[in-house]
């Protein structure tokens, strides 16, 4: 097995005179750890592709292991040298220290809710006993480490049985583990191999789950294509467990899901290939050996249950209505042609939530929460006066329930929770959240710009109130642009860190995202994927014309697509920003659909072996093929976890290897790899302290500043 060369880390440091207008980056020079090429090449459509890193796709083997080893070296040893990570750190610890709690929901005859005293590595279920709040389940207990995580609770409808699942390591394999919820025995044998998966109770004798076979190789990247439902009856051992839908290999399906009714007397089954449309079934249970009969039996839409009221089963739906609507048919003869528009579609994006013996209509104008509450005859009721512009989490319980409870938040704005009454249209504040943290002091501006063919694209900008628009500030750029994911604004303790500091946060809302439905969605898939960067870098353009900053003082950020979307803007536009910042990315647009459930993102990405023109236009942008020999690119820390099972570290550890290997001038191009940590989901609060604590390190650093930029500016009044 080739060692990998030990590196030095050799700092030299040219220090600049202090002033408030803006400082000289200091120059660093890093030894990165020497990276094997292997002669590796892929043949598509009569063109050779390199592909030298491949050998970093394994990651059972222990020259990954060791590469992984000696670059966390580099990495850490740089931000050490960051005289006040330590101090952004503390602060981190000290704004998320609050109690933090979430909406209370009754099942049986119970009310349970969700807190977090301050920074426990995981929320935990309380359970409400006469004026006692008793601990139900506490995730920070599952291990020392806090990496095993509560991933998922379901109860039966008397609320005597409970099966939670968790994830270890931050894996999307999920182990389930039923309960008494009075006693909190655990009454079987634990289920193993769970991968996408709720759980759906059917009366009290079993439930319903998904999964795939286990895959050969590795649990971590092998690809995973067969999703399956199964059947667990309790009492009996899981290799027993029927496969009730997803067993015939002529038909994949991906990602597959079972719902029972909350009268029990159906079961729904959705079934899709890819993250959008999906198939979906009924079946009636109240019937022996009833079929399985399609209420829509193609993949050319977003269809899934609401409510039912008897045989009436209440649909939302995306067919034929982009922004999305709610629709009527009788469970006999469920099929398309006899839908009954119920809620019709207008010109804002919708969502639906219910409670009460109501139905609540969430609309997304230009990317902000509006609320109409109807009754179940399709009438409006009212138009819910909410506490504020921002977003809120969804008003819903049972019907029998007169007060429901919801969440607001905006970028500036913790969480807070509020109860409200159904008859009247009140809402009272129920809870806030006290910390350290003064919201008054920073406002929130929505901007529209133009994108390079001339679409208007909105963005919310977040400041200090007051701020000098000098072109100086500096500004952390987000956005996603994908898989339908609509960004709207919520409070973040790690993102109040950043404007204490005099940080402005800028989040654009990208084609590809849901903001404006499913024609906004698809303007940003396959062949249309450029937009999205398109969007992003005008984005930073705007927001250096209008001098929020300027090149030498913008970061731009992004997760998984969202590490895609900075991969692809930095390697196209180098110059346009100091830090770049792409966490657990889809990096390698040639294999992505190799891994895992990645051939289920096909529907917005389109693959390489598609037909050679989409091979060529992947080619053109992903992100692993298209970094250049002679050219700066900008502070890069490419971030991912040695456990991500949904995104491979692969992606990232060939993206960091090339930039290293290329590289040109004194810009770092780190990658920090988290060590037992996956995509994001259940990673503790002390990982997720110390990561921000390395990234703001890092990233101010390579924005200038030798000391932080609150105390910057201190020093110069």
């Amino acid at each position: 097995m080739k060692k990998l060369a030990l590196c030095l880390l050799t700092f030299s440091m040219i220090m600049s005179c202090k002033n408030d207008k803006q400082e000289e980056k200091k120059e660093i020079t890093v030894n990165y750890p020497v990276t094997k090429k292997v002669d590796t090449v892929s043949n598509y459509f009569g063109t050779e592709i390199k592909d030298p890193y491949r050998w970093l796709e394994d990651d059972k083997s222990d020259e990954t292991g060791e590469w992984v080893t000696e670059q966390n070296k580099v990495t850490y040893g740089y931000l050490d040298n960051i005289p006040y990570r330590e101090n952004l750190k503390n602060r981190l610890e000290t704004l998320w220290n609050y109690e933090k709690v979430g909406a209370p929901f009754k099942k049986g005859d119970h009310t349970y809710f969700y807190k977090n005293n301050g920074i426990q590595n995981h929320y935990v279920v309380y359970k409400k006993v006469g004026d006692q709040d008793q601990v139900f389940l506490d995730p920070n207990t599952f291990s020392e480490d806090g990496t095993t995580s509560l991933a998922g609770l379901s109860f039966t409808e008397d609320g005597s049985l409970a099966a939670y699942s968790i994830s270890e390591g931050g894996s999307d394999w999920r182990k389930v583990i039923v309960i008494k919820t009075e006693t909190k025995e655990v009454i079987e044998d634990t289920l193993q191999d769970i991968k996408f998966s709720g759980v759906s109770w059917r009366g009290n004798d079993g439930f319903y789950y998904s999964s795939y076979d286990k895959p050969e190789g590795s649990e971590l990247s092998a690809k995973t294509d067969q999703h399956k439902v199964y059947y667990h009856k309790l009492g009996t051992p899981q290799k027993e467990d029927r496969v009730v839908y997803g067993a015939t290999p002529e038909e994949k399906h991906r990602y597959i899901t079972a719902s029972v009714t909350k009268d029990q007397n159906y079961v729904l089954l959705s079934a899709a290939v890819s993250t959008s449309g999906n198939k979906l079934f009924i079946k009636d249970l109240t019937k022996l050996d009833a079929p399985l009969v399609p209420i829509i039996n193609n993949t050319d839409s977003d269809t899934r249950l609401i409510e039912n009221v008897g045989s009436t089963l209440y649909l939302y739906t995306n067919l034929n209505a982009p922004n999305g609507k709610i629709v009527t048919v009788d469970a006999s003869n469920p099929s398309a042609e006899n839908w009954k528009d119920f809620i019709p579609e207008t010109k804002n994006v919708l969502s639906i939530s219910k409670g009460g013996n109501y139905f609540f209509a969430e609309y997304m104008v230009d990317a902000v929460s509006k609320v109409s509450q109807y009754d179940y005859d399709g009438k409006l009721i009212r138009d819910v006066e909410l506490p504020g512009i921002g977003t809120v989490g969804s008003i819903g319980g049972d019907k029998e329930e007169k007060e429901l409870y919801y969440s607001f938040t905006n970028y500036n704005t913790p969480s807070s929770i509020y109860k409200f009454n159904v008859e009247t249209g009140e809402s009272v504040e129920y809870w806030k959240p006290a910390i350290d943290f003064k919201s008054d002091d920073f406002e929130s501006k929505q901007v529209f710009y133009t994108s390079k063919d001339g679409t208007k694209i909105p963005m919310i900008i977040t400041y200090k109130k007051g701020i000098t628009l000098d072109g100086t500030n500096p500004t952390m750029l987000y956005g996603y642009g994908g898989f339908n994911i609509s960004l709207q604004p919520s409070f973040s303790t790690i993102n109040a860190v950043w404007l204490e500091e005099g940080g402005i946060y800028a989040v654009a809302n990208l084609r590809g995202g849901g903001e404006y439905g499913k024609e906004w969605h698809k303007a940003g898939t396959q062949m249309q994927k450029q937009n999205v960067f398109d969007d992003f870098i005008a984005a930073a353009e705007y927001l250096i014309d209008n001098k929020y900053t300027n090149s030498k003082r913008l970061a731009i950020s992004g997760r998984s697509n969202g590490g895609l979307l900075v991969g692809a803007t930095m390697t196209q536009r180098p110059e346009l920003m100091a830090v770049a910042l792409p966490g657990v990315g889809v990096l390698d647009m040639l294999r992505y659909h190799t891994f895992t459930a990645g051939a289920g993102w096909a529907y917005d990405y389109g693959t390489a072996e598609d037909n050679k023109e989409m091979f060529e236009y992947l080619l053109n942008y992903s992100p692993v093929h298209n970094v250049k020999e002679n050219t700066e690119y900008p502070a890069t820390m490419v971030l991912t976890g040695d456990h991500d099972d949904r995104v491979v570290p692969a992606h990232s550890f060939k993206f960091a290897a090339e930039l290293q290997a290329k590289q040109f001038g004194t810009n770092p191009r780190l990658i920090r790899i988290d060590v037992n940590a996956g995509h994001g989901a259940g990673k503790p609060v002390s990982m997720q302290i110390q990561e921000w604590a390395d990234i703001f390190g890092f990233t101010f650093f390579n924005m200038g500043y030798d000391t932080l930029p609150s105390a910057s500016k201190e020093t110069t009044k």
